[in-house]
């Protein structure tokens, strides 16, 4: 059996983030190869990922951020089981760190997000280790980019629900103040899409079909049911789409008007919004 130091033991636990004991364990199971005892202690973790795999990971923690220059915002959710664990240090910085990969490499898909390396491991690696530590469920469950002119970036006090916005201009006046109420105002409610034009008609049809079983059980005549329908339809438009929306820091004002207010070509582009739970 090799002789294991605690120099030994300190050195993995620096670079796999696990337990001094499964550290300990893991350089007398591969005779005091470090990379064996890493890929133990990977293994590890894959088990405990695959015992849990029926567990709820509804805890966790979403980020959203922008580069310097706001032509990129990104948001992640990072979920694990217990809100002990989300409110764990060391969960809190991996969650930091894969959004700042986000922002430094502004990867196109979760897949590729999870390929980026940090501190000499894949993002999957580093969940994974994770696991191990602390043995329960975690899953890097969504991630979501914007490219813009400008974007914003809300994160609610909590980090439990954040947003990001984009728009197709950066040159206005109080842009950051603008960018900061406009991504607070979809975190709050919540709208489906931007416009109208952005909900898909599957949806649209849908809502039209409801609208008119509706007015048909409430007895209206036939010939008035698609006029109804339509009519509902308009109302779900104003709730769910976020130009439609009524601004919330102006009272019967329309997000599209407020916008419109301050230049007339000046809109939202797009727009993400990740809340733990949902």
């Amino acid at each position: 059996m090799a002789n294991i130091t605690a120099a030994q033991v300190n050195e993995l636990r620096k670079i796999t983030g696990a337990g001094m004991m499964d550290c300990k364990k893991a350089l007398v199971e591969s005779n005091g190869d470090i990379e064996a005892a890493i890929d133990i202690l990977r293994k590890k973790g894959q088990k405990v990922a695959v015992n849990r795999a029926d567990r709820d990971a509804n805890q966790g923690i979403v980020i959203a951020r922008t580069t310097a220059d706001n032509g990129f915002a990104s948001v992640i959710m990072l979920n694990c089981e217990t809100d002990f664990v989300a409110k764990n240090q060391d969960f809190i910085d991996f969650a930091n760190k894969i959004s700042d990969a986000t922002i430094e490499h502004q990867p196109k898909s979760l897949d590729e997000l999870l390929q980026i390396k940090i501190d000499g491991f894949t993002v999957e690696e580093g969940v994974t280790h994770l696991i191990g530590k602390t043995g329960e469920k975690m899953q890097l469950a969504h991630y979501e980019h914007i490219t813009a002119p400008y974007t914003a970036a809300y994160n609610h006090f909590d980090n439990r629900l954040s947003a990001i916005v984009g728009f197709n201009k950066k040159d206005v006046n109080d842009i950051e103040q603008i960018g900061n109420d406009i991504s607070m105002q979809v975190a709050a409610m919540n709208p489906l899409a931007v416009d109208k034009d952005s909900i898909p008609q599957s949806a649209i049809d849908r809502e039209i079909e409801i609208g008119k079983e509706q007015a048909r059980a409430e007895g209206k005549p036939e010939e008035m049911l698609e006029k109804i329908a339509m009519g509902k339809l308009n109302r779900f438009f104003k709730e769910n789409t976020l130009l439609e929306q009524e601004f919330i820091n102006e009272a019967k004002v329309s997000v599209k008007d407020y916008l419109q207010r301050i230049d007339k070509n000046f809109t939202v582009t797009d727009l993400k919004r990740f809340q733990l739970g949902s």
